[in-house]
């Protein structure tokens, strides 16, 4: 028998809001965080705009001498993690080895960009001694499993843009199978750096002032940073201490295109969904939202939609598919885990997330976007997609909970 699993905690940061609270407040009121570059020189960009987190003070939330071991994005996941773990109430140190953390691998962009800089740009004969440290993709696991008490299996996964979902999935799968009772899962990035978005530039996909997936002038997407963080347990165990179960995740579905490195693929982008569907256990027709991966790219969104078509047919008229991104830009491996957290936040206030900066439908986009403006809507199940370069994809699917099982 499969166990059921809860998400009981959701933490976040990003552009639109420093926790996960004021940054759903933001969606629903369709803030957008896409604006010009504050936090680093642009003279030497083309494309100067991103979604960042402007004025975050890590000195708020860490000591000095723990600082020096964390690269921004890792800061952002610890960040997120205290607020998820916070919410849930779950005693970690006493899950001990029945818990583990599985986040998205994230290099330290931040400290990369600078000690490059440094070394061949300013000549200094030294990188700072802790650089290594600060830069393996592993180094947000490390830290969290460390301040939580953490000490069942703790990876980081790999997958790109899908990196955060794959990551959750995971997490999933060994509460399910009984390999964990809990884990701290999701992701955080901070790309926001010169060297990672001058190679950005050179696939020529960067918009050069918002993102608009789905509308008929899109011109491409726009780098975000940020990271959310989701407790998952054991759905038993989560109601015996009274946990507040803020949805069910019920699904987990991953495939590979096996095609072209940059191209996404419409067959390999429905075996995803097909695949969590079929995990889940339900029908096509019970899903009423799916948060798309919607890039705002022409390519990735006419092909997300021919999927979606291929997958739920005439069904897909009567469903909502928004792109979160449009507000949160593309926070590259933490993305999945943002817009997982933001349509958890949906099933359970029945608010369905906008696709802002919205024009001109672009007729092979031929879904309900939920255009500008957020919508009251019961929502019972939802998809979450994330495809990513390599032809990487994977999708959640997650359940509304009962009121019953809402309250503490």
């Amino acid at each position: 028998m499969r166990r059921r699993v809860a998400v009981t905690g959701l933490g976040a940061i990003a552009s639109i809001g420093a926790d996960m609270a004021s940054l759903w407040t933001a969606v629903q009121h369709g803030t957008c965080g896409i604006g010009p570059i504050t936090t680093i020189p642009t003279e030497r960009l083309t494309t100067r705009v991103a979604a960042e987190i402007r004025d975050f003070d890590p000195l708020a939330f860490f000591d000095p001498r723990q600082l020096v071991l964390l690269d921004r994005g890792t800061q952002f996941a610890l960040v997120a993690a205290r607020e998820a773990v916070g919410m849930s109430g779950l005693d970690t140190r006493a899950a001990g080895a029945r818990g583990g953390v599985v986040l998205s691998a994230a290099v330290g962009q931040h400290t990369f960009d600078s000690s490059y800089k440094a070394f061949y740009g300013d000549l200094v004969k030294r990188v700072h001694p802790l650089t290594v440290p600060r830069v393996m993709p592993s180094s947000a696991t490390s830290h969290v499993s460390m301040e939580f008490g953490l000490r069942g299996p703790s990876v980081s996964m790999a997958s790109a843009c899908a990196s955060a979902n794959h990551a959750i999935g995971h997490a999933f799968q060994m509460i399910r199978a009984g390999m964990l009772d809990c884990a701290i899962t999701g992701g955080a990035d901070a790309s926001v750096v010169v060297g990672f978005l001058k190679g950005w530039e050179g696939l020529r996909v960067l918009s050069p002032d918002r993102c608009q997936p789905f509308s008929l002038e899109r011109k491409g997407l726009v780098i975000g940073e940020g990271g959310a963080i989701l407790v998952l347990e054991e759905w038993d165990a989560a109601l015996a201490r009274g946990a507040v179960i803020q949805a069910e995740l019920i699904g987990f579905g991953s495939s590979a295109d096996a095609g072209d490195i940059t191209a996404p693929d419409v067959n390999g982008a429905a075996a995803a969904m097909r695949a969590a569907i079929e995990d889940a256990g339900v029908s096509a027709d019970a899903v009423g939202y799916v948060n798309a991966h919607g890039t705002g790219t022409r390519l990735n969104d006419r092909t997300e939609v021919a999927a979606l078509r291929a997958v739920f047919g005439r069904h897909l008229d009567r469903m909502a598919v928004s792109s979160t991104k449009s507000m949160l830009g593309h926070c590259m491996v933490a993305s999945g885990a943002l817009e997982l957290a933001v349509t958890v936040s949906a099933l359970r206030d029945s608010v369905l997330p906008p696709t802002v900066g919205f024009t001109t439908p672009d007729p092979d986009c031929d879904i309900d976007c939920v255009p500008n403006v957020a919508r009251p809507a019961p929502i019972e199940v939802a998809l979450s997609n994330s495809f990513a370069f390599g032809g990487l994809n994977a999708t959640l699917m997650v359940r509304r909970a009962a009121p019953s099982r809402r309250s503490s």
